[in-house]
C-alpha cells in the first residue's frame, strides 16, 4: 500500500491560495482546505459520475471503458475550479500542490502501479504554456511515495480542439489517434495523472492505447471530477 511520507506533510507553510492566511502543507489554510468539494455519495466505480446507487452509471453500462477504474479526490466545483484554472492559464505551479495532496490522500489506499503517467500534451502545447499541468500534480502527489513520473511513454501526437470548448458528444471523436506508445507495457499496471476528468474520452482513448502496448490494468489518478453532464 502507498503510503505518505514525513515529506509531504513537513512541507513548508506559507500563504494560502485563496484567502492569504497561513497555509498548512496543502498550500491551504485548514479552513479553505476542509471546504473543499470532497466527492461522496455513490458513484459510478469505472468513472465516478455520479449515481443513484452503488452501481456504474448509463454510459459505463452501455460502453464498458478501456480504462478500468478512476481515483478522484474533490469535484469540479469552486474553489477548485479555479485552482485548476489559476494552474493551467495563469501558470500557478503553487496550485498544483493543493490539487495533489487531495489526490494524495486517497492514494494512501491505492497498491502501487508498475508506472505512473501524466497524461500527455501535444509538443506544441507543451512549447505554448510552458509546462504539464498533469506532470506539475503528478509530482507533487507521489513525491514521497518513491515512485518515478514516466514522462515520454506515451506521446500525444497533435493538438487537437481543447475538450472544453466541445460539446460532450464530440470529445470521443476529437482524441481519436491521438496517442502512440512504442513500448512494451506486457503485465504492466499504469497509473495516468491528469488535471479533470469530464466524459473519460481522453483517458479512454490512452487507456486503449497502453493496453494495446500490453498493459493489463489502466487506473486514472484524477485531481477533479466534472459532477454532471451537460
Amino acid at each position: 500500500m502507498i503510503s505518505i511520507g514525513a515529506r509531504l506533510r513537513m512541507a513548508l507553510p506559507g500563504s494560502c491560495l485563496l484567502c492569504a492566511a497561513p497555509s498548512t502543507a496543502t498550500g491551504l489554510c485548514h479552513a479553505c482546505f476542509s471546504s473543499l468539494p470532497f466527492i461522496n455519495g455513490h458513484r459510478c466505480p469505472s468513472c465516478a459520475a455520479p449515481t443513484p446507487g452503488p452501481v456504474r452509471c448509463g454510459r459505463c453500462i452501455k460502453r464498458l471503458p478501456a480504462y478500468d477504474r478512476v481515483v478522484v479526490p474533490v469535484d469540479y466545483l469552486s474553489p477548485v475550479d479555479f485552482l485548476i484554472t489559476d494552474l493551467k492559464y495563469a501558470r500557478n505551479l503553487a496550485a498544483a500542490r493543493v490539487l495533489a495532496f487531495a489526490l494524495a490522500q486517497l492514494l494512501e489506499q491505492e497498491p502501487y502501479p508498475d508506472i505512473v503517467l501524466p497524461m500527455p500534451i501535444a509538443a506544441a502545447r507543451l512549447r505554448e504554456r510552458g509546462f504539464n499541468q498533469a506532470t506539475e500534480i503528478a509530482r507533487h502527489a507521489i513525491s514521497a511515495f518513491g515512485i518515478r513520473v514516466a514522462e515520454g511513454l506515451a506521446l500525444r501526437t497533435s493538438a487537437q480542439h481543447s475538450q472544453t470548448v466541445l460539446p460532450w458528444r464530440d470529445r470521443a471523436r476529437n482524441v481519436r489517434g491521438a496517442f502512440r506508445c512504442d513500448a512494451d507495457l506486457t503485465g504492466k499496471t499504469i497509473a495516468v495523472i491528469d488535471d479533470v476528468i469530464t466524459t473519460g474520452a481522453t483517458l479512454n482513448e490512452l487507456a486503449s492505447v497502453l493496453k494495446r502496448a500490453g498493459a493489463t490494468e489502466v487506473v486514472g489518478w484524477i485531481a477533479a471530477r466534472t459532477p454532471s453532464q451537460r
